[in-house]
């Protein structure tokens, strides 16, 4: 079922695509249908996989980037008291930002090249994996706290070997919802200024009318994402074996 469930939503989806397109009339530069798209995607794969594998560069890049610097700014924030009295709220407040706003200036800075959209993914993802991971850190069952100290536990070895344990379900947690919103930062960033990239040939197959490609384009993107997400799901179910599993993508 496992197999068969995803199978089952797919077709599903691509009957009520299909339908929908039959009910209202829409022309194909609207609204193209299914076989139109396939024809697209068949009839310019060279195209979609250059671009494609631009965006999924991206993409990884981002995750790992964020993963990496958010972890490191969680463990500070809850390991360091003085730097969580000013790091804490700059965090809280860089949030009022919207994150779609920096990228003309991270095109500005940054240039069109790879570097801006790489940076665009990785502050979409730094806020969900920090905050997730100092959640689970400060969250550490007391006890657990109160008896390494009584054996004479160092506060590092404490940290390594208690307090990182406990908090890393929270970051798994963290981690699948930055998996979910990393293409996000790629594709605005690309919108935004770009040479290369499936948002970037979104943008300009809109332009022309090629809305079957840039369907095409639209479809290979979620088909990537969801992939990701499922990798690192699974991935992340194997490396923490012990942590339930409610909520995950291919419950039962």
């Amino acid at each position: 079922m496992r197999i068969v469930r995803p199978l089952l939503i797919f077709a599903g989806l691509i009957a009520l695509w299909q339908l929908a397109v039959m009910v209202t009339g829409a022309p194909h530069y609207i609204l193209p249908g299914p076989m139109r798209v396939l024809r697209a995607l068949s009839g310019n794969a060279s195209l979609l996989l250059d671009h494609a594998t631009v965006t999924v560069v991206e993409i990884l890049l981002g995750l790992v980037l964020g993963t990496v610097l958010g972890s490191l700014a969680a463990l500070v924030i809850a390991t360091v008291r003085p730097a969580r009295r000013w790091l804490l709220p700059v965090l809280v407040i860089s949030q009022a930002i919207p994150v779609f706003a920096l990228a003309p200036m991270l095109v500005l800075w940054l240039g069109y090249g790879l570097a801006s959209k790489v940076a665009m993914a990785t502050l979409i993802i730094f806020f969900p994996v920090t905050t997730a991971f100092f959640d689970g850190l400060r969250r550490t069952e007391p006890g657990w706290l109160d008896l390494a100290r009584t054996m004479g536990g160092r506060p590092l070895h404490v940290l390594w070997h208690l307090r990182i344990p406990a908090a890393l379900p929270a970051l798994t947690s963290g981690i699948r919802v930055a998996t979910a919103v990393a293409p996000i930062g790629a594709v605005v960033g690309e919108w935004v200024g770009s040479s290369a990239g499936l948002g970037y040939l979104m943008l300009h197959a809109n332009a022309r009318m090629q809305v079957d490609l840039m369907f095409a384009a639209l479809f290979l993107l979620a088909l990537f994402a969801v992939g990701l997400y499922v990798t690192v799901d699974a991935g992340l179910r194997r490396a923490l074996p012990w942590q339930p599993e409610d909520g995950r993508l291919t419950a039962d």
